[in-house]
């Protein structure tokens, strides 16, 4: 019985830690728990990352084809072929990482291209698919469209198709 008690008391300490969540522990600003503003350089404090932006019936207009809502801003065409995703996440995740991904597409996408959207932005283009990134005020967004038959089929079709995107996020 002995041998059970030490382990016992242990997971009632740790059991709280996990079951609360990451936001509740460990994730508290000392500085505004003071009623300190933190500083931050002259800039806003980072923004949290935003919602999905689009609904399914936005989508399917933009895209010119019904689409299905998959979970996790992700949407399909129901036929297990096409794919739009929508990854979010704050301005300064898309900050750090902004770099890095413009590199990768160079790499993947047969053109890519600086656009006008948020603080900055690209968006890349192949035959089979596309990809945008755009850093914000209001968080970042990663929008990927692939294997959209009737916009593979236009030269322009994905690249139209994700500047009506762009254009449609709420920057």
């Amino acid at each position: 019985m002995r041998r059970l008690i030490a382990p016992m008391s242990c997971s009632f300490l740790i059991l709280p830690l996990v079951a609360c969540g990451a936001e509740d522990v460990g994730d508290a600003d000392p500085a505004a728990e003071a009623g300190v503003e933190a500083d931050t350089g002259g800039e806003t404090a980072d923004t949290p990352a935003p919602r999905c932006p689009f609904t399914v019936s936005q989508l399917s207009e933009i895209v010119g084809q019904p689409m299905v809502y998959q979970g996790s801003c992700s949407f399909g065409d129901g036929n297990g072929v096409a794919l739009l995703t929508v990854t979010t996440a704050s301005r300064l995740a898309g900050e750090t990482t902004y770099g890095y991904e413009r590199d990768q597409a160079g790499k993947v996408y047969r053109e890519v291209k600086d656009v006008d959207k948020g603080d900055k932005a690209y968006l890349a283009v192949k035959d089979i698919g596309a990809e945008a990134v755009v850093v914000s005020g209001a968080g970042s967004y990663t929008v990927t469209l692939s294997s959209f038959q009737r916009l593979g089929a236009s030269p322009d079709g994905y690249e139209r198709t994700l500047r009506a995107l762009l254009d449609a996020l709420p920057l």
